[in-house]
């Protein structure tokens, strides 16, 4: 059984459990990512909806993606931390915002996405899946998840 993890916004006015696994985690380089982590990269951790019970009032916000599909993003009302998204092209995820994490000494990203957008001095090391776009190779991503997990 998956162990529990928990994490919040800034201001403690939202907090979850995350019950279960979760999905590999992505780094994206994508501007609309960079503006909303307001860093170099955005992190996405997608989780099962079912896992995710989150306590507080979140806002919840919409913007079009380039493909022009709808992001549905939540967020806390009072300091604005977002805590996670989601494509409502696939409603049964969530993209959790891996920094909220109140440990996030586990993680491990698989892969980064949208890599011709990243800040040209940043480099990750060779361990990570590398995409100039959206994933092309998504049984890639879990297959090297899966191999980290086994510790391969």
């Amino acid at each position: 059984m998956p162990e529990t993890r928990t994490g919040g916004c800034q201001c403690g006015a939202v907090r979850y459990e995350l019950s279960g696994e979760p999905l590999p985690l992505v780094i994206c380089h994508y501007h609309e990512c960079q503006k909303q982590a307001s860093s170099a990269f955005g992190m996405s951790l997608s989780v099962a909806k079912a896992d995710l019970r989150v306590s507080g009032r979140l806002k919840e916000w919409r913007r079009q993606a380039d493909s022009g599909r709808e992001v549905a993003c939540w967020f806390c009302p009072d300091c604005g931390t977002r805590i996670y998204h989601s494509s409502l092209l696939v409603p049964e995820y969530w993209h959790l915002k891996p920094g909220t994490l109140d440990d996030t000494s586990w993680l491990d990203p698989v892969a980064e996405v949208w890599a011709q957008s990243a800040q040209p001095w940043l480099r990750f090391s060779d361990r990570l899946l590398s995409f100039p776009r959206e994933p092309d190779d998504i049984p890639a991503i879990t297959e090297r998840w899966e191999s980290r997990k086994a510790g391969a």
